[in-house]
């Protein structure tokens, strides 16, 4: 089987497009987790890469501030591939974000999913309720 390359897109409550990238797969079929940690893996590497001012990733690196464009670094240093993948999949357990596989929602992380090169994948971010 060649590589699939996954079309990867952040949305908003709304269905808004905030983010949209591509991932390539090295098989069809994959798990949750897997997709989860490919796009993880390809966010740091583009940042470790350039290192900007602003990390724009699934989840916040150590050392970051949360921003509108994204997370500030404190100091632009490498961000370590595993520890996000850590946080990322963490993350995903306690429901700080949902995976929708065309448009179903993903369930766990070892859930099986047969992919192709029309798949899209959204990850929805959950913004949490401030106030009481």
């Amino acid at each position: 089987m060649e590589t699939v390359v996954l079309t990867i897109r952040d949305r908003t409550g709304a269905g808004k497009v905030t983010h949209e990238m591509r991932v390539p797969l090295r098989t069809d079929k994959v798990t949750v987790q897997d997709i989860i940690e490919a796009r993880v893996i390809a966010e740091v590497d583009a940042y470790n890469a350039k290192l900007p001012e602003y990390f724009q990733g699934l989840v916040q690196p150590t050392d970051a501030e949360s921003t509108l464009n994204g997370y500030k670094m404190k100091v632009r240093k490498k961000v370590d591939p595993e520890k996000q993948v850590y946080i990322a999949l963490d993350a995903f357990q306690k429901n700080a974000y949902f995976v929708l596989i065309d448009n179903k929602q993903a369930e766990a992380l070892d859930q099986e999913v047969h992919v192709k090169s029309s798949t899209t994948v959204s990850f929805l971010k959950l913004t949490p309720l401030v106030g009481g």
